[in-house]
């Protein structure tokens, strides 16, 4: 693990300091913005050529990640400082050779092992951290599904125990809707749908993401650091839109940090985790962790002071440098600038080389912008951008970041590359 550091070198010099970036969609592009301003060196790897990331930093390869031989390869080549896992799709073994090599993997590997598997996730969460969680129950066949739906009971949200993006998931609402569930998770999965996991449904107020992050501070101790929850909701599993400060009680926000404190120091090492949680009235209870920024964390590039989004963040833990916070009570916290909020940009149409028109409309609204990510291909319900929008009232943030996103039309190539033609689609709310 990176020690508490004082120094950085220049990148592109023999006195560089290199983080290499495992996944290169829009979290890690932000990274690697981040680490070009503080003069990192930056290496992105993804499964196509100019995936986000690549597009900002120094250097890049294709491959696929689950080769071990093909991480061995880079990895070998540009001995970095630190290495980032952005997405699922890698090869978990190799992780733990490399740490065992004497490189520092992102958090660590083994907590990136845990939060890439919703079995191992589920168990660390409730047997080790014990910290509340929604019931739940495993299936490997149909047989077994039906039996465990009707155990938990319905409604019941099933889930491929690999994957993202609410890919694989189904809510359950009644026996007849179990059979679905299966084929769902057996076609959309994003990893492995060998087992499913079944959860209870919590009739919940908001669900929040707490982003915990594990860091050094001024004097070189090992402390957590909690920016404000931010709350968000989802259309067919993924995430849809966000808002930092959640509108949550005094208790309930102290509940959120008090699990993400128990759940974070299990898992160890360095920098920023998504730690996702429902909360109703004052109770709060934990669902899954990411070791690595979150989608709905994008808010932060509003509501943080430039350079502390959890993209600043991240970096800053992961370089060893410290993060500012201040003490209230038992939590170090990391204080609002402005309440903001976020609504994603998605494709409805498949097709290659994105085009955004409304932008005049858009960007003309006070205290708002847009982020468009720079995917070089378009599907339906793929994420091509984000608004983001700022107000002294998280509610008005919310109104102008819809109002952004819904401006937003996509042009694409058809999907026939042969073709010179451009469809027009309005972007789908």
């Amino acid at each position: 693990m990176i020690e508490p550091r004082d120094e950085l070198g220049t990148a592109m010099t023999d006195s560089a300091q290199r983080i290499l970036l495992l996944g290169s969609g829009e979290l890690g592009k932000e990274v690697a913005i981040e680490a070009q301003r503080l003069g990192v060196e930056v290496i992105a790897v993804d499964r196509y050529s100019n995936a986000p990331a690549m597009q900002v930093a120094h250097r890049s390869y294709v491959g696929d990640m689950r080769n071990a031989d093909f991480l061995f390869s880079v990895v070998e080549r540009e001995n970095p400082d630190a290495i980032i896992p952005e997405i699922e799709a890698i090869n978990l073994d190799a992780l733990f050779e490399l740490e065992k090599d004497g490189y520092f993997v992102v958090p660590n590997a083994r907590a990136t092992w845990i939060a890439m598997h919703r079995e191992r996730t589920r168990e660390t969460l409730a047997r080790k951290a014990k910290v509340p969680t929604s019931r739940y129950t495993y299936a490997s066949t149909p047989d077994e599904l039906y039996e465990a739906c009707e155990k938990i009971g319905y409604p019941c949200h099933t889930k491929a125990i690999m994957s993202s993006s609410g890919k694989g998931s189904y809510f359950v609402r009644s026996p007849e809707d179990v059979p679905k569930a299966w084929e769902v998770a057996k076609k959309k999965a994003r990893g492995s749908a060998e087992k499913l996991i079944v959860e209870e449904h919590i009739d919940f107020d908001v669900e929040i993401t707490e982003l915990a992050v594990r860091h050094y501070d001024e004097n070189g101790e090992l402390v957590t650091t909690f920016p404000k929850p931010v709350g968000h909701y989802q259309i067919d599993g993924d995430y849809h839109s966000s808002w930092q400060p959640a509108e949550i009680s005094e208790k309930a926000e102290r509940e959120v940090y008090r699990i993400a404190k128990r759940i974070t120091d299990v898992l160890g090492g360095l920098g920023l985790f998504g730690v996702e949680m429902f909360v109703k009235g004052d109770q709060v209870w934990a669902n899954e962790v990411s070791p690595r920024p979150h989608d709905t964390g994008m808010v932060t590039l509003a509501s943080h002071p430039t350079g502390f989004s959890e993209f600043g963040l991240h970096l800053r833990a992961v370089l060893g440098l410290p993060i500012p916070g201040e003490w209230v009570d038992e939590y170090r916290l990391f204080l609002l600038l402005t309440p903001a909020a976020t609504h994603v940009i998605k494709a409805n149409v498949a097709g290659y080389s994105p085009r955004f028109r409304g932008l005049a409309k858009a960007l003309g609204v006070p205290n708002a912008t847009v982020r468009l990510f720079g995917k070089p291909e378009a599907y339906p319900g793929r994420r091509l951008g984000v608004a983001i929008a700022w107000d002294r009232d998280v509610g008005e943030a919310k109104r102008k970041a819809e109002m952004v996103a819904h401006s937003i039309e996509l042009r694409t190539r058809s999907t026939n590359w042969h073709s010179q033609d451009y469809e027009k689609r309005k972007h789908l709310i």
